[in-house]
């Protein structure tokens, strides 16, 4: 039987090493009562077109452009997609398994971010999709707390955790 780990039991897993999640900037202020808010560290701006398929050999990232904050830590952003890279580090056991959200601020902006599944065993400084969908575009400040990590517990220890081209990214 699989659960949402609660707050207290974050906190626990912080402790380890490696802790659940590294390079925290304020415990406080980011642990939630069923999570733990991720911040904004780099947003970039797609580039170029990407392509998958089937098979892994067809894959083609997508290049992006970094954009820079302004020296107030701002930048505004027009409508349209952009890969944003996190601050912290997640450290996922084989027994944990993560989805994130959305902070709902974001989404009473007009600002979404989508997410894949953090597997079991995947450890990284993830990046996500972040799409601006207000006519009137979006100020965003660096270290911004951008989404809630939900991680759960599985039932049971998976054999062989996450494997994939993003172990250990941006690391």
């Amino acid at each position: 039987m699989s659960f949402v780990l609660a707050g207290d039991e974050i906190r626990s897993l912080l402790k380890e090493i490696p802790p659940l999640v590294e390079g925290i900037l304020d415990t406080e202020e980011q642990m939630q009562p069923n999570g733990i808010d991720l911040t904004l560290k780099e947003i970039a701006l797609f580039s170029s077109s990407g392509s998958i398929g089937f098979v892994n050999k067809v894959r083609v990232l997508s290049s992006t452009s970094p954009l820079v904050f302004d020296g107030l830590g701002a930048i505004d952003l027009l409508p349209g997609c952009y890969l944003i890279t996190y601050n912290e580090v997640v450290h996922l056991r084989n027994d944990i398994m993560a989805l994130a959200f959305p902070r709902s601020s974001l989404l009473r902006c007009g600002v979404s971010i989508h997410t894949a599944v953090w597997d079991a065993g995947y450890s990284g400084r993830a990046q996500s999709l972040m799409v601006v969908h207000h006519s009137h575009g979006f100020r965003l400040y660096q270290n911004a707390r951008v989404i809630q990590l939900i991680f759960f517990r599985l039932g049971y220890e998976v054999d062989q955790g996450y494997r994939g081209i993003f172990l250990g990214e941006n690391i």
